[in-house]
């Protein structure tokens, strides 16, 4: 991680100063309600190690300054910090985010800069929605409570408190990154105004329940299964997380033996990808399929590297070899559970329709979905990429060929939504290998017999 540039570090200190002097008014109430302070400065403090997502949909500005802790623990569970602002004034609201965001762990370096950053940017946020909140009449309202218009007094609080979140985020963005702080603070508004809008409405209810007769052990009660949503949200993208890895590694480890595909299996999850939205595939589908087109060649990890990377044409025994890719690949995800149907695809995807593939010479639609998707995915990368034993073929020309083969080897109605798919968005692939290694080899001589689309070694790659 580099250093905060300087400017970046005076808008820092000029949020600090800002803070400050909003806080400051607190020390001259007459009768401040420390109590009430206290308390929430404690739950949000102590909600601070619990392992929450970020919910505030920010181009995580500065994460340079956020830091990794923040908004991983629940620094960005927002009820407790409304409820503030709902309850309390501007003066004393300010100061329930300082406790938390002050001594949240690993803030990373520097921390002073870091939880300085985060404890200014949160208590602004706190002390807007409190004084737009006070402004409209909304403690009374709460009081009331009188519905709907405590909805509306609430909105326009949480709306403050999105808006200085998101602007002091599109500031730090423009210092430290050098993002244009116009399109950075639209994105970030937009993204963040649904999720803080949903603690919103549990911070109104905690402040309902609060001020009622029921008091601020009931208000506690809205906080559980705030709390259990969330962490049940954080594991599932934790899980995520862990599904991406594992697939790095993997298509890192295949890109390494073969260093001429390089980029191709990113290539063909990216094509998968665009033939399963035009197909109409829901997004988890769509998704299982990309991982089936990056797994795709997972099996040359089997395959002896000299005949992976070999120029000249393959012997019949060698082809031989390679064709057990599929079967290797398949032997090697078969207990990685999340890939579900993608793991079929990786076993069929140099299966043909006229049942002339391998590994088991299936025929039409006993070859599965997946699979027809990938077969298509993967040969029109693999024409339009150059490789150590031939020239890449422009995109026109490698879609012709697709549908000519279609009916025979492919599929076409995966051909025909590969092709509107390019018509519609073009086709912008990730540089290929030979280009990355500055350099373009002579084509080779094809294999003898082999059909226009037929890879080197009856692979992809």
């Amino acid at each position: 991680m580099g250093p905060v540039r300087p400017w970046a570090r005076v808008y820092v200190g000029c949020a600090v100063l800002t803070a400050l002097l909003c806080a400051a008014p607190a020390l001259d109430l007459a009768a401040p309600p420390l109590w009430a302070v206290v308390l929430l400065a404690a739950l949000y403090a102590g909600s601070e190690g619990i392992p929450l997502p970020r919910v505030l949909g920010r181009a995580r500005a500065g994460e340079r300054l956020a830091g990794p802790g923040a908004g991983e623990g629940s620094g960005t569970f927002f009820p407790v910090l409304l409820a503030g602002a709902f309850l309390l004034p501007p003066e004393a609201a300010v100061l329930v985010p300082l406790p938390g965001a002050l001594l949240v762990p690993g803030a990373g370096r520097p921390p002073w800069l870091r939880r300085s950053w985060r404890a200014a940017q949160l208590a602004l946020a706190v002390w807007a929605a409190s004084h737009v909140h006070a402004a409209l009449g909304g403690r009374e309202a709460v009081a009331g409570p009188h519905f709907p218009y405590a909805l509306l007094t609430a909105g326009g609080a949480v709306l403050a408190f999105c808006l200085t979140l998101t602007a002091l985020d599109a500031g730090i963005l423009a210092l430290a990154e050098g993002v244009p702080a116009r399109t950075s603070w639209s994105g970030l508004f937009l993204r963040s105004l649904a999720p803080v809008a949903v603690h919103g409405l549990a911070g109104l209810m905690m402040a309902v329940l609060w001020l009622s007769p029921y008091g601020p052990v009931a208000a506690l009660l809205v906080l559980l299964p705030m709390y259990v949503s969330c962490w049940v949200f954080a594991q599932y993208h934790r899980e995520r997380a862990a599904h991406q890895a594992t697939i790095r590694a993997l298509v890192q480890a295949v890109d390494i033996k073969d260093g001429y595909t390089r980029g191709h299996s990113e290539r063909v999850g990216q094509a998968s990808m665009m033939i399963a939205r035009e197909l109409g595939m829901d997004d988890e589908r769509a998704e299982v399929l990309r991982f089936a087109g990056i797994l795709h060649d997972v099996g040359k990890l089997g395959v002896p590297t000299r005949l992976l990377r070999k120029d000249g044409p393959l012997t019949p025994e060698e082809r031989r070899i390679i064709e057990l890719h599929p079967e290797y690949g398949h032997e090697m995800v078969r207990g990685i559970g999340f890939l579900g149907e993608a793991r079929s695809a990786i076993l069929h995807h140099h299966e043909r329709l006229d049942g002339s593939g391998y590994p088991y010479g299936l025929v039409g639609t006993q070859i599965p979905e997946f699979a027809r998707v990938v077969a298509v995915a993967d040969a029109f990368d693999a024409m339009t990429s150059t490789r150590s034993y031939r020239r890449a073929r422009p995109v026109p020309a490698a879609l012709e060929e697709l549908q000519r083969c279609a009916g025979a080897q492919f599929d076409p109605a995966m051909v025909r939504a590969l092709v509107h798919a390019l018509d519609r968005h073009g086709w912008h692939p990730a540089v290929t290998a030979d280009e990355e290694h500055g350099t373009v080899p002579a084509p080779a001589p094809p294999v003898a017999g082999e059909p226009a689309v037929q890879r080197r070694g009856g692979g992809g790659a």
